[in-house]
């Protein structure tokens, strides 16, 4: 596939953009260093001075990730699941919604840096050096899941190599992550989650307008249910078919999965410090409380272009494209998304769609590696190895 050379450009103005927005927001942080908050609060916490409009922004956009989107529209898009199985908006929503009403207030209330630090305090300090290895692990894993969904945009649109993409992406993320903190997090969150937003909703009237895409209300096909993760997990052969729509087919056998799927998603992403951070970040427990029910709304809001695409990609003769083929008989659901926006839009609005994506990952990416630092570095780091040492600020003049 030759290299999209204008895409090229349109990316690179994008990250720019972002970097310009961090190293921006970093320089505000710097400036607030006199105020008397301590050093680690401002670095970790922005100061505990994010406003409602700048916070609910952030806390939405760190859900909203690559994979996120990707994943929505690619669980539409797969005939064995549908919307009936795309369980990501409402479970991570109630999520939210639940963290708010029994979380949030408190933990703001009592003055905490980090999610462990009410264990170390009960349990001593060496319960948070215990405590931090799994929530590494999540987060090396949830990084890993958003800048595959980028790599694999990025290479089907521009043509890019997929290490490449990924390293760049999570270069810059990195980068502006390290000059400014949360400071730096929080407002590129703003600009990447208008751009997720944007991007998406730019690309949904082309899309629609295809000749080749059907109407999407009415949309019945047979695909060939071949691929061996679905065969093993649903206990199909691999050459049977099945004839369905995007809202997906429910066989009651599957209720306990289903379930099972359904409170991991509303219960698992509540233990999260990049959750937490946003939290503990606000002025007042109150404000922290409805933040997070806030963003729960946001949350929803940011699923409904992926669940559109999803379903034109299932509405699409795929065959008489330019692509060729049907991504679900060549198992490539994974890349609905991109592959929509590639071949059911104009190349101008393919790079909207592009920069959504992009933005989407690089505003998880950011937080993870964020939460990850600060756990290791007040939680281990401070509280188990050195207990007199001070946050140090890499750049100290931006």
């Amino acid at each position: 596939m030759a290299v999209n050379i204008p895409g090229i450009i349109a990316i690179v103005i994008f990250y720019l953009a972002i970097l310009a927005i961090g190293v921006w927001a970093a320089r505000r942080g710097a400036s607030k260093e006199a105020e008397g908050t301590p050093r680690s609060e401002r670095v970790m916490l922005a100061g505990r001075d994010i406003g409602v409009f700048v916070g609910i922004m952030t806390m939405t956009a760190t859900w909203v990730g690559g994979g996120y989107i990707n994943g929505t529209a690619e669980v539409i898009f797969d005939p064995l699941q549908g919307f009936i199985w795309c369980q990501a908006p409402f479970g991570y929503s109630i999520g939210l919604v639940l963290g708010g009403l029994f979380f949030a207030k408190k933990m703001r209330a009592e003055g905490y840096v980090t999610m462990l630090d009410p264990f170390q305090q009960r349990y001593g300090e060496r319960m948070g050096g215990l405590l931090f290895i799994p929530a590494l692990l999540a987060d090396v894993c949830w990084c890993g899941a958003i800048l595959a969904a980028l790599g694999a945009t990025l290479s089907v649109v521009l043509g890019l190599n997929f290490t490449l993409s990924v390293i760049i992406s999570a270069a810059i993320a990195v980068f502006y992550t390290l000059l400014g903190g949360l400071y730096s997090v929080v407002y590129t969150d703003v600009l990447q989650l208008f751009c997720i937003f944007v991007g998406l909703w730019i690309s949904i009237p082309f899309a629609l307008t295809n000749p080749l895409v059907s109407e999407i209300g009415t949309t019945t096909l047979t695909r060939l249910l071949y691929t061996p993760v679905n065969a093993s997990v649903y206990n199909r052969t691999f050459n049977e078919t099945e004839t369905a729509g995007w809202y997906g087919t429910w066989d009651m056998k599957y209720t306990g999965v289903w379930i099972d799927f359904a409170m991991l998603l509303m219960c698992g992403g509540i233990p999260w410090q990049c959750y937490f951070q946003r939290v503990l970040s606000s002025k007042s427990p109150a404000r922290a409380q409805w933040l997070s029910i806030a963003a729960g709304l946001g949350c929803v809001i940011m699923s409904i272009p992926s669940i559109l695409i999803g379903a034109i990609g299932a509405s699409t003769d795929w065959p008489k494209t330019a692509y060729g083929k049907d991504p679900a008989v060549e198992g490539q659901a994974s890349l609905i998304l991109p592959l929509v926006l590639q071949y059911l839009t104009p190349t101008w609005v393919s790079f909207f769609g592009l920069g959504a994506v992009s933005a989407a990952v690089m505003s998880s990416a950011d937080s993870s590696v964020l939460a990850s630092s600060s756990l290791f570095a007040r939680n281990v780091y401070k509280l188990i190895f050195r207990q007199k040492a001070v946050v140090w600020r890499f750049f100290k003049k931006i």
